[in-house]
């Protein structure tokens, strides 16, 4: 029979959903260069090449090796791009080529490298998710001493670090084929010259490629191996649901509480996770008893799952109504395969009453390794003890006693009247309810008071001889024992039901809690109201003052504050940079600048610290008590995503622009080709006709094209100005008549051919516009509508008054604009290839006209004309843009 904690985990299934239409990603891992990565890539390559797979080589490096060399002849491979950087010509893969290419493998070696400067991506292994979105599967090679979180283990002993990096993240799900030979073989290889040439190879052997230093990369590299292939195994049993603990690797557990040997618990399970190599998890099990815990314990709470921190564990905290039962479901769920208790001397009588927890758990969790170690003994003092003794009496006020003997009293009043009409046992049954109300209501030790009175009041009161607890009929000895065992039984499942509703209604209101956090942080799109959402809900929720930092790129800045006006000292700038640098917390409650009156929590994602979430009380006691500790971790994790979210959208954008600038950039090549080397060979002919003799025509010639290049290179430069933003706006009142006029005169060469038809009344309103921007749009207007309208045909120019808006169009009579795709024309280096409309330019002109127009508040718009073939450009001025009158705008 499947247990509920077997089912399968929707979580999992999300993650595995995200996952489709993406690409795989198969590492081939080595200890060290020249194990044979790329070779065993490429023959994996070549095998999926005769069974039918489209597989393209993105970019191998060989190194001169021979054998390498020989299995890229039969495949696909794609040509390099060259990058020109600092007088030297760098070759990289060619992603755009390849996305375009679109295979169903790619194999693309040396993972870590570094693109060349300029490159879309700074990181291969970024070019390598590129391609996994766009649903491609990748095969990538890579050194054990590049992966991230072991970049400081390797150089400890090998004396050299690695610039080149791969987050471990990138691993996570990918498929790992460790490529491993023995360090002799390796170092056969190295003398005979098939890793590096002679002289090199020299060098390495008595440095990195000595055997111990092999020996241990080779173990790092089967550790990480495994460590991956463990966790995608875990992964696979969640989303399937499948039981059992599935031990590819150990997994430990250890239990923490709040009693002073705890700390001593979790170091000595750090040892046994260092000596097996091993992750593992320390756990605290909130049960109904954790509610009364006072202040001290708190604390010593809050110290153990803050050293456990420290010393590497990832930290839990589980609600459950009993210690065994929350550690049997852990246990299962984390596929724990060892558990690490603490046994605290007890005495036999004690464990006679309540059970031995660590015996239950050995019965109670087959297959599990239980670890069993005696807690330091610690004498309680009087401030341990006397929390105890106040929660005992917030638990079970002594209000509670008192309302239970006033509920008894007044069933012994209600029976006594109905008892003329009701047998005797039925009397008995009233007084369970006492009973069950004050269980639920108070708790146990209420209850069973409730069911000794009632008892004690049956007995007096209806029980002959009545007005004494004497019982003479020996049916009514067995009548009274039976109420007083139906009594007891039923306060403790009240009591139970009750602690269940309570850690229910406790995960509500959590996830309730989590759920609304979600919500808001979902709807905002802009990091500093994410920032301030998340310091004034975490403040309002744990009732004290929460700040949350960002790094500006030189220091700590103050990005959002629950409270405004606080300000952070010294010795709290310091904790919290501290924090940033290493994505650990430090400040008051942790092991580092405990001296911090402030709590610094690093919001992070991956391998990337976002900001710093800091936490105080006004009244200096600790920030965080240990039982609110699990939801303030999931808020701050649903905080690093929102961050995380915004990042990447900017990210996205920075991408997107940096795609538009290629566009850009290989139109402008393409542009600046054929449109400069027309007007110069013209120049450059009239110029050789000047030494036979000067004629009219060959200067009109010479000025026209001239005119021309100076037209394009004018309009490059108010493009870049355009895309920089680095237009300066100087308005003033401007007649559309001399506008137009003025306009028309400069571009007569360009409009010859056709005649121009003036339709702009002198009495329309001046507009408020950059005259010399203005004139820019003119000139861009009437040069395209000479281009694109028939020869012979007439330009017309018209000016219209509407109600609210001045609007002037210019129509020509050509082919007009394809339909819908009107909005096009605006779009940078756009000429409509295959229209009729594609007779040559640059694509600069409209673009500009629409950045220009747009800068001064006017609209743009393009259409056919209705009467007849041609286009309409429109320039429409709003009312705010009209100057009523003349004295009107003397007055301004």
């Amino acid at each position: 029979m499947t247990s509920e904690r077997d089912r399968p985990s929707p979580e999992s299934f999300l993650r595995q959903a995200a996952q489709e239409g993406r690409g795989r990603l198969k590492i081939f891992l080595g200890a060290a260069p020249g194990v044979g990565k790329t070779f065993e890539m490429l023959s994996e390559g070549a095998a999926r090449t005769k069974a039918g797979f489209d597989v393209v080589v993105g970019v191998v490096e060989t190194h001169g090796r021979r054998e390498t060399e020989a299995l890229t002849a039969g495949l696909d491979l794609l040509p390099r791009r060259e990058v020109e950087y600092q007088g030297r010509t760098l070759r990289e893969m060619d992603l755009d080529a390849l996305l375009e290419r679109r295979p169903q493998l790619a194999l693309v070696d040396e993972l870590a490298h570094t693109n060349a400067p300029g490159s879309r991506h700074p990181k291969r292994w970024q070019d390598v998710e590129e391609l996994i979105a766009a649903g491609i599967d990748v095969y990538s090679t890579v050194n054990i001493q590049h992966v991230e979180s072991l970049n400081d283990v390797v150089a400890s002993f090998t004396r050299v670090r690695v610039r080149e990096t791969v987050p471990d993240s990138v691993f996570e799900s990918a498929e790992i084929e460790v490529v491993d030979i023995p360090p002799d073989e390796l170092i056969e290889r190295l003398k005979e010259g098939k890793v590096y040439v002679p002289e090199e190879a020299t060098r390495a052997l008595g440095s990195f490629f000595s055997k111990s230093n092999l020996s241990a990369l080779r173990e790092l590299a089967l550790r990480r191996a495994a460590q991956a292939v463990d966790a995608q195994m875990l992964e696979h049993l969640r989303a399937g649901g499948v039981g059992g603990t599935w031990a590819g690797s150990e997994r430990i557990v250890v239990a923490v509480s709040e009693l002073p040997g705890a700390a001593g618990l979790v170091r000595a399970t750090k040892r046994i996770a260092d000596a097996q190599h091993a992750p593992w998890t320390a756990v605290h099990i909130e049960t109904p008893r954790s509610r009364t815990f006072g202040p001290d314990e708190h604390r010593r709470l809050s110290d153990v799952l803050a050293l456990a921190t420290q010393l590497g564990a990832q930290v839990a905290s589980v609600p459950a109504t009993s210690a065994v039962e929350g550690l049997k479901q852990f246990t299962v769920d984390a596929r724990a395969t060892q558990l690490v208790v603490g046994k605290s001397a007890r005495s036999r009588w004690f464990e006679l009453r309540h059970g031995s927890v660590v015996d239950r758990l050995v019965r109670e969790t087959p297959g599990v390794a239980v670890h069993v170690l005696p807690f330091d003994e610690v004498t309680p003092n009087r401030s341990t003890a006397r929390p105890r003794a106040g929660a005992r009496r917030n638990e079970e006020p002594w209000s509670g006693y008192a309302w239970t003997a006033l509920m008894v009293a007044g069933m012994t009043a209600g029976a006594s009247a109905l008892f003329r009409v009701i047998d005797l046992g039925n009397v008995a049954l009233l007084f369970l309810l006492p009973v069950m109300v004050a269980a639920s209501l108070f708790g146990l030790r209420t209850g069973l008071f409730a069911g000794v009175t009632s008892s004690l009041a049956y007995n007096f009161f209806f029980i002959p001889p009545t007005g004494t607890f004497t019982i003479r009929d020996p049916e009514n000895v067995v009548s009274f024992f039976v109420l007083l065992g139906i009594a007891v039984a039923t306060s403790q499942l009240a009591s139970r039901v009750r602690a269940q509703a309570d850690l229910a209604a406790a995960s509500a209101r959590t996830n309730a809690t989590l759920a609304g956090f979600l919500r808001q942080l979902t709807a905002l799109g802009d990091r500093d109201e994410i920032a301030k959402t998340v310091a004034g809900e975490i403040a309002r929720l744990f009732d004290l003052r929460a700040v949350v930092l960002k790094h500006d790129g030189s220091r700590l800045t103050t990005l959002a504050a629950s409270e405004p006006g606080g300000r952070l000292d010294i010795m709290e700038w310091a904790a919290a940079q501290w924090a940033f640098d290493t994505g650990k917390p430090a400040g008051r409650g942790s092991g580092t600048l405990a001296a911090s009156e402030w709590y610094f929590q690093p919001l992070t994602s991956g391998e990337r610290t976002l900001a710093v979430l800091g936490l105080t009380r006004d009244d200096g006691g600790e920030p965080v008590r240990s039982d609110q500790w699990p939801l303030l971790m999931s808020l701050v994790d649903q905080a690093s995503l929102a961050l995380e979210r915004m990042r990447l959208q900017d990210d996205m954008r920075d991408v997107d622009r940096l795609r538009e600038r290629d566009r850009l950039r290989t139109a402008l090549l393409s542009s600046v080709s054929h449109d400069l080397r027309t007007p110069l060979t013209s120049v450059m002919a009239a110029a050789a006709e000047l030494r036979r003799g000067c004629t009219p025509e060959l200067i009109d010639t010479i000025e026209a094209e001239a005119a021309r290049l100076n037209r394009f290179v004018a309009n490059l430069l108010d493009m870049a100005r355009v895309e920089a933003g680095a237009l300066r706006l100087a308005i003033e009142p401007v007649d559309l008549t001399d506008a137009v006029a003025g306009a028309v005169h400069d571009t007569r060469r360009s409009l010859e051919g056709h005649p121009l038809q003036l339709e702009v009344p002198p009495n329309l309103p001046l507009v408020r516009v950059d005259p010399q921007l203005f004139h820019h749009c003119l000139l861009n207007l009437l040069d395209n509508a000479g281009r694109y309208g028939t020869p012979g045909t007439p330009i017309t120019i018209r000016g219209d008054r509407r109600p609210g808006s001045l609007e002037l169009s210019l129509l020509d009579e050509g082919p007009g604009i394809p339909p819908g795709r009107e909005g096009e024309v605006f779009e940078t280096f756009r000429r409509l290839e295959g229209s009729d409309r594609a007779v040559g330019g640059t694509g600069l002109g409209l673009a500009i006209v629409k950045g220009f127009a747009e800068a001064m508040g006017l609209t743009i718009a393009a259409s056919n004309r209705v009467d007849r073939d041609g286009a309409c450009f429109s320039l429409t001025f709003s009312e705010d843009l009209l100057v009523r009158d003349v004295g009107q705008e003397r007055d301004l």
